[in-house]
């Protein structure tokens, strides 16, 4: 009898990447293998038409143009791009950043290395729901205020950020916004004009794209964003990521983003149904807390803490049924708990013993049934094994 893999709902993770994508990629290793930067020739233009045609589909999903467009590695590069390339770009304008406790470290560690090189930081702490202060944030805005980094959706529980007041606060004081929108591009509506966006991060691989692709959207006019490039080199991409592009992956994110916002509505609303499904399940079981605001979130995220569980213990036993996560996968190495969750102000306790299950495109509404059977005989099992402990405050909703 072949070996069952567990049901996938580790979707803030990874994405499988869906078949019309790999499909879309293909011809581009073999036949269509020119190089865009090669205008001598037919294998070049055949190329760099190709790249410019998921420019396209990419600009005009976000209410860009093409031009403003950098194709990076992934989130990563284009966070580092964004944060870096801005701090030394306008040092001599302002040496002061605003950004928000429970952000990705793919923002929070760029900006710890610049307050290395004295540069100062701003960390904005989150309500309970996860959400920020709007007023707080204006109060924390400078003179020296440069720019301001906050995420679209988190990517451990979800919540989405009001992007537009945002942008607005920002916008009146002449301040650059950037948001990391890896978790938010293809499931929330973004529109880097009426949101007052200037920087956007974006990658493949969470919208069943490939891994290793990712833009940046870079604002060109009111106001023109300045960038010092990160990576120096042959000049590709108007000099402000240099490195030969990688065809296929740029095509295969052209390809994903352009099935997901062609199904967005209609996706979003089916992982919502299923994902509201888990969650009236799990509220069976005592002492379980929704963490996160509980609708102003992503439609396929749900993040819970279950009181007086070890949340590795509860992720081992569910092993062989479901695969998720306790917290950001990118950090799963990491045995501190959830700095997004102790931002919320829950305990260590609390914070270890999170589950965050992320519903995809190929979720079907009998695995969600059996993870909430599974979810609830584990904790049960767990539970009885052990001295109960007392409850903890969190929001349950």
């Amino acid at each position: 009898m072949s070996h069952r893999r567990p049901i996938y709902l580790d979707c803030h993770a990874t994405t499988p990447v869906d078949p019309r994508v790999l499909e879309a990629m293909l011809p581009f290793f073999t036949e269509h293998f020119g190089n865009p930067a090669s205008s001598g020739h037919a294998y070049g233009w055949e190329a760099e038409a190709a790249v410019q045609r998921s420019r396209e589909i990419i600009a005009a999903g976000i209410s860009a143009t093409p031009e403003e467009i950098v194709f990076t590695s992934g989130a990563t590069e284009a966070n580092n791009l964004a944060i870096k390339g801005v701090a030394e770009a306008y040092f001599s304008r302002g040496r002061h950043i605003v950004t928000v406790q429970t952000e990705h470290s793919a923002v929070l560690d760029p900006c710890r290395y610049l307050e290395g090189l004295g540069f100062e930081v701003t960390y904005l702490p989150v309500n309970q729901d996860g959400l920020i202060d709007i007023e707080t944030l204006a109060q924390s805005l400078r003179a020296d205020t440069i720019l301001v980094s906050v995420m679209a959706a988190n990517n451990e529980i979800g919540v989405l950020q009001p992007l537009a007041e945002i942008g607005a606060c920002c916008r009146d004081r002449g301040i650059l916004l950037h948001t990391d929108a890896a978790q938010a591009v293809g499931k929330i509506d973004l529109n880097v004009q009426a949101q007052n966006i200037d920087l956007l991060s974006l990658t493949a691989h969470k919208i069943y794209g490939p891994k290793g692709i990712g833009a940046l959207y870079v604002r060109r006019r009111a106001p023109r964003v300045s960038l010092a490039p990160q990576l120096h080199g042959g000049g590709q991409e108007r000099g402000r990521r240099s490195g030969t592009l990688y065809t296929p992956q740029i095509i295969g994110l052209g390809k994903a983003l352009a099935l997901a916002w062609e199904t967005q509505t209609s996706e979003q609303q089916t992982m919502r149904q299923l994902r509201d499904r888990l969650w009236h399940s799990l509220q069976n079981l005592p002492d379980v807390y929704l963490n996160g605001h509980p609708t102003q979130r992503l439609a396929n995220n749900l993040n819970v803490s279950v009181a007086g569980l070890d949340g590795q213990a509860l992720i081992l036993g569910l092993k062989n049924t479901v695969a998720l996560s306790s917290g950001a996968a990118c950090s799963s190495t990491n045995t501190a708990p959830s700095h997004v969750l102790k931002a919320l102000g829950h305990s260590d306790e609390l914070a270890y013993a999170s589950l965050r299950f992320g519903i995809g495109r190929f979720t079907t509404a009998d695995e969600i049934k059996q993870v909430a059977q599974a979810c609830f005989t584990t904790i049960q099992t767990l539970r009885q094994s052990k001295v109960h402990h007392p409850p903890h405050s969190g929001i349950r909703n």
